[in-house]
């Protein structure tokens, strides 16, 4: 199993998927690092070489991922919330904060449903 940017990433998928493990990189960003590296789409992790594995870990490597993205991110979330802007204060109440509609759904931000006592009549 091939080691870039600290994560595993399988032997048996394709290099293009196989790289979407790493965060920050999807389907895109996956292309253009094989594009730059000159690596074949269609080879399967397992069947890179040395030389082709240290190519693309020097592409990865021009791009902010794993830990220093998801610190990026979580810094920028802090700033909304420290600053009180509106997506700030959606972050601190546990709401979605891209404009969804909360009434019926938001089940994933919001948690499990609070029983109301004598709700039914």
């Amino acid at each position: 199993m091939a080691r870039i940017k600290g994560v595993d990433i399988p032997n048996d998928k394709r290099i293009e998927i196989a790289l979407t493990y790493i965060y920050g990189i999807g389907r895109n960003l996956s292309n253009q690092i094989l594009k730059d590296a000159n690596g074949d789409i269609d080879k399967r992790a397992g069947d890179l070489t040395t030389d082709e594995l240290a190519k693309i870990r020097d592409e990865v490597n021009k791009y902010t991922t794993e830990g220093d993205l998801r610190r990026e991110v979580s810094m920028n979330i802090k700033t909304k919330m420290e600053i009180n802007s509106y997506q700030g204060t959606r972050h601190k109440k546990g709401l979605p904060v891209r404009g969804q509609r909360t009434n019926r759904n938001a089940r994933t931000r919001k948690g499990r449903g609070k029983v109301v006592a004598n709700k039914k009549k």
